[in-house]
């Protein structure tokens, strides 16, 4: 793929076309959820959902197609053709396989497709008001550190504390080892943290909506309205 050629000698009708394509386009919705890092992400079929109606009512056929690569990488062409001209563009984006069996080039193949064709398009993702800074504390400054902010871990309470504890908001499950504690974000939210002996409590914590900041070693979700 050294003499990969990127576009068509002329593109200026496929430019107009795709001006008027990025004119509509709104953010890509974060619709899938990645366990390992605990964090959302928007799935090929959000990205695609995104710009199909567009690129169709405009005019422009999309592909993507594997291609191959040196070293055992995986390469896929991501390419947007101007029907009525001819005119085209594309992209090469070269991935390393996870595994060489076809799970992981199923993986990878899926990864590829959607940061080629988000890459291509200019398809961003929404802003996520979950996301990891949302819910700082206001007056966190650059260098925050948890320890410091939230004070010593407490110790496990006992069953009467815990039950004081759970019973400081309706929406909270009792769960031994957790304390609640609010904190306005700053982006203005209203957020509870969840601190303690959390780890046994994960699964009970994510079901109630927490989420797990790893950088803060906490759990937290917006204060519900009442």
């Amino acid at each position: 793929m050294e003499n990969f050629t990127l576009c068509s000698p002329e593109i200026t009708k496929l430019a107009g076309a795709m001006l008027k394509v990025q004119q509509t386009l709104k953010p890509a919705a974060k619709d899938g959820q990645n366990n390992f890092t605990n964090s959302r992400y928007a799935s090929l079929q959000s990205v695609m959902n995104t710009c199909r109606e567009a690129l169709l009512a405009n005019g422009i056929w999309l592909t993507q197609l594997p291609v191959k690569v040196e070293n055992g990488n995986l390469g896929l062409i991501s390419k947007i053709v101007h029907a009525e001209s001819g005119q085209w563009q594309s992209s090469l984006l070269v991935m390393p396989l996870p595994k060489s069996d076809p799970q992981g080039y199923g993986s990878a193949m899926t990864y590829a497709r959607r940061y080629g064709l988000a890459a291509l398009i200019g398809v961003v993702t929404e802003h996520d008001d979950d996301a990891e800074g949302s819910c700082r504390p206001s007056n966190m400054d650059s260098g925050y550190d948890p320890s410091r902010h939230l004070g010593p871990a407490p110790t496990r309470p006992n069953r009467s504390q815990a039950r004081e504890n759970s019973n400081s908001s309706p929406n909270l499950p009792r769960l031994e080892g957790v304390q609640y504690r609010k904190e306005n974000g700053q982006n203005g939210k209203p957020c509870i943290l969840a601190t303690g002996n959390t780890l046994p409590q994960k699964e009970s914590l994510r079901k109630a909506g927490f989420r797990w900041d790893g950088n803060r070693k906490l759990w937290w979700k917006y204060e519900q309205a009442a």
